[in-house]
C-alpha cells in the first residue's frame, strides 16, 4: 500500500474540488495513483468536475494551429463567455490545436494523447474544470493537409494569437510561391469566415439539404399558377442561385463584389505561374449546432432564497 501523505490529498482536492476526506479515500482506494483517484471521484460523483458536467457549455474559443503544408482547428467549449479570456484556458486551447496537428482529426486520439502537464489533453481539461469552476468539453476537431502548397488559417476578432470565435482552415494546393499562396490563402480564408459557405463544389451539397431546398422552390413556383414546364425551369434557376449561396466556388468574392471564387482561383493560377486547387475548407463558429439553456432567472432566485 502506498504511503498517502498530506501533499498527496491537497493536490488531489486542487484537481477536482472534492472535499479532503473523500480525496484521502479516493488515493487509499487507488494505491496513491493521482489519476486513477480522480477516476474513482467522478464515478462515485464526488468530484466537482463530474458535477458540472450536465450543464450546457456553448461558450469558449476556437484555436487554430499551422506547420508546414498543414493546419488544425479546435472547438474547446465553456459554460461562460468570460472563460475564453482566461489565461488557462486560452493556453489549454493553443496547446490542444498544435498536438491536433500530431494526431489529426479522430477526436478521441486527441483526447488521449499527451498533453504537457504529463497526462493526456482529457485529462488536462477535467483538471481545467476543476480549477475554473465550469463544465468544459473538447467538442471538435479538423485537420487539412496538401502534398504540395499551404493550408492557410484565419481566426476573426482574435482574442489572442490564433484563437478567439470564428476560424477557418483554407487548403491551397500548388507549386507556387508559398509566401503568395499564403497570402491569398489568408484573403479565402476570410472570404469563408464571412459569407459562411457550406461545402466546396456543387457536387459536395448535401443531397438531403437538396432535395429539401428543391422541393420547397417548387412549391413556391406552383403556387404562382404556372404550367409545371415553366415551373420546372424557374427551380432550375433558383437552384443556381442557392448554389451561389452555399458552395464557396460559386460564391461572390466578398473582397471585390464581383468575381466567384472559382474565376479568383484561376486568375491566382496565371498571376503565380503554377496551377492553384482549392483544395478544401473548414469554418467553425463557436457554439453553432449546441442549443443553448434558457436561464429561468426568476425559478434561479426562488431557488436560491428556498
Amino acid at each position: 500500500m502506498a504511503e498517502i501523505t498530506a501533499t498527496m490529498v491537497k493536490d488531489l482536492r486542487d484537481k477536482t474540488g472534492a472535499g479532503m476526506m473523500d480525496c484521502k479515500k479516493a488515493l487509499n482506494e487507488a494505491n496513491g495513483d493521482m489519476e486513477a483517484a480522480i477516476d474513482w471521484l467522478r464515478k462515485k460523483g464526488l468530484s466537482a468536475a463530474a458535477k458540472k458536467a450536465d450543464r450546457v457549455a456553448a461558450e469558449g474559443l476556437i484555436a487554430v494551429a499551422a506547420k508546414g503544408n498543414k493546419a488544425a482547428i479546435v472547438e474547446v467549449n465553456a459554460e461562460t463567455d468570460f472563460i475564453g479570456r482566461n489565461d488557462q484556458f486560452q493556453a489549454f486551447a493553443a496547446e490542444t490545436a498544435q498536438i491536433a496537428l500530431d494526431t489529426g482529426a479522430a477526436i478521441e486520439t486527441l483526447k488521449a494523447a499527451k498533453h504537457s502537464s504529463g497526462t493526456t489533453v482529457e485529462a488536462a481539461l477535467t483538471n481545467l474544470v476543476a480549477t475554473i469552476g465550469e463544465n468544459m468539453s473538447l467538442r471538435r476537431v479538423a485537420m487539412l493537409e496538401v502534398p504540395q502548397g499551404i493550408v492557410a488559417t484565419y481566426v476573426h476578432s482574435a482574442l489572442a494569437p490564433n484563437i478567439g470565435k470564428i476560424g477557418v482552415l483554407v487548403a491551397l494546393e500548388s507549386s507556387a510561391d508559398a509566401a503568395k499562396l499564403a497570402e491569398l490563402g489568408k484573403q479565402i480564408a476570410m472570404h469563408v469566415a464571412a459569407a459562411r459557405p457550406e461545402a466546396l463544389t456543387v457536387a459536395d451539397v448535401d443531397t438531403k439539404a437538396l432535395e429539401r431546398e428543391r422541393n420547397v422552390l417548387a412549391d413556391q413556383a406552383r403556387a404562382s399558377g404556372k404550367p409545371e414546364q415553366i415551373i420546372e425551369k424557374m427551380v432550375e434557376g433558383r437552384i443556381r442561385k442557392y448554389y451561389e449561396e452555399v458552395v464557396l466556388l460559386e460564391q461572390v468574392y466578398v473582397v471585390d463584389g464581383e468575381s466567384k471564387i472559382s474565376q479568383v482561383i484561376e486568375k491566382a493560377s496565371k498571376d503565380l505561374g503554377a496551377p492553384v486547387k482549392l483544395a478544401g475548407f473548414v469554418r467553425y463558429q463557436l457554439g453553432e449546432g449546441i442549443e443553448k439553456a434558457a436561464d429561468d432567472f426568476a425559478a434561479e432566485v426562488a431557488k436560491m432564497a428556498s
